[in-house]
């Protein structure tokens, strides 16, 4: 499930503020379709479209922005695939899967956006993972980041998902906003999703934390969402993919300096996009979950890959499958020039 708007010209607001290029300048795109997903893991693309971080660095060089809104990552790699988006915020499962089944063609990953955010939560009297034995639990999408996680870690405790049997779990890929309703209905038994649909399900459908993916990882830092570009795309117009970047940067920025005004932000654009608001403690809950972060985090990325095939998701487990999955060249620069720490994939053979 997608949704599209067309946001108004940047070369239009340009033209508001005097100055309205007549064509995109060098290296930049006439119009840059991006692509995210209404959830608070995706805050710094919602900030940046509030905050207009986006036109702000676009609207120079005579680019418009299409937004496109996606339930989760599968359904935006398959718009890629078929050209009908040029960059999003995603997943590393889904960012993987597009890398790896193209042969490395038709993306790169050019920038981290978010640590954490994603938990396992249940009915109130499923106490462990025995208690899970037969159990129906959601996830966002068959294949997504959430769905690879949880099939990934039942079989590593000797679980299965596929087949009847003493332990099999039902895992059951579900819109996020209707397995909440699902869970109320004591339809589903727990679901393992991001936030702020972890959150939901805690504070208003009487749900408790059974995991909390963090716990799984070293220093408690994963990889939740990155940003990829489709590879002729970044190819054609850099200038477009730096400016996407330094918007991302700023809304990360603002965030740290300004945490309730950013999560005023996330809540404004989830009312615009989603026609909903978010109780105030569900977005309190939810950003005390998420790390915003331009770090790709490329060692937890190779977990991932190593997950989605010991799941069967993608062939049997290549060594070198993920070389050049990142392009953080341009990010780097940015962040050189900001005084910042740059981030070096090459060493880890993915670059």
């Amino acid at each position: 499930m997608r949704r599209t708007i067309l946001i108004i010209s940047t070369a239009v607001i340009a033209a508001l503020a005097g100055a309205a290029p007549a064509i995109a300048a060098p290296g930049a795109a006439p119009v840059v379709r991006l692509g995210f997903f209404a959830n608070v893991t995706h805050a710094s693309a919602l900030i940046a479209q509030q905050e207009k971080f986006f036109e702000k660095y676009l609207a120079p060089d005579g680019t418009r922005i299409e937004y496109t809104l996606f339930n989760a990552g599968p359904s935006a790699i398959e718009a890629m695939k078929g050209g009908a988006l040029d960059v999003s915020y995603i997943g590393p499962s889904p960012s993987i899967s597009g890398y790896v089944t193209t042969n490395g063609e038709l993306l790169r990953i050019v920038s981290g956006a978010t640590s954490g955010g994603a938990q396992l939560v249940v009915r109130k009297n499923i106490m462990s993972l025995d208690d899970l034995r037969n159990k129906v639990i959601a996830t966002p999408q068959l294949g997504n980041t959430q769905d690879v996680a949880i099939r990934s870690y039942l079989k590593s405790k000797g679980f299965t998902t596929y087949a009847s049997g003493p332990k099999n779990v039902l895992i059951q890929p579900t819109e996020n906003a209707q397995t909440l309703t699902l869970f109320k209905n004591g339809q589903l038994d727990g679901a393992w999703v991001p936030e702020p649909w972890a959150s939901r399900l805690v504070l208003e459908a009487g749900a408790r934390v059974l995991l909390d993916e963090k716990d799984l990882w070293p220093h408690g830092r994963f990889v939740t969402t990155n940003i990829v570009a489709r590879s002729d795309f970044l190819k054609k117009y850099p200038r477009t993919i730096s400016s996407l970047l330094k918007a991302n940067l700023d809304a990360i920025a603002f965030a740290k300096a300004n945490p309730e005004s950013a999560q005023n932000d996330v809540q404004s654009q989830l009312i615009k996009w989603t026609t909903k608001k978010l109780a105030d403690d569900v977005i309190a809950r939810a950003w005390t979950n998420i790390e915003l972060t331009p770090n790709p985090l490329p060692l937890t990325l190779k977990k991932n890959y190593e997950d989605a095939t010991a799941s069967g998701f993608l062939p049997i487990y290549k060594p070198n499958a993920l070389k050049g999955i990142y392009d953080v060249r341009l990010l780097n620069q940015i962040l050189k020039a900001r005084k910042s720490l740059i981030y070096k994939v090459g060493m880890l053979g993915l670059a």
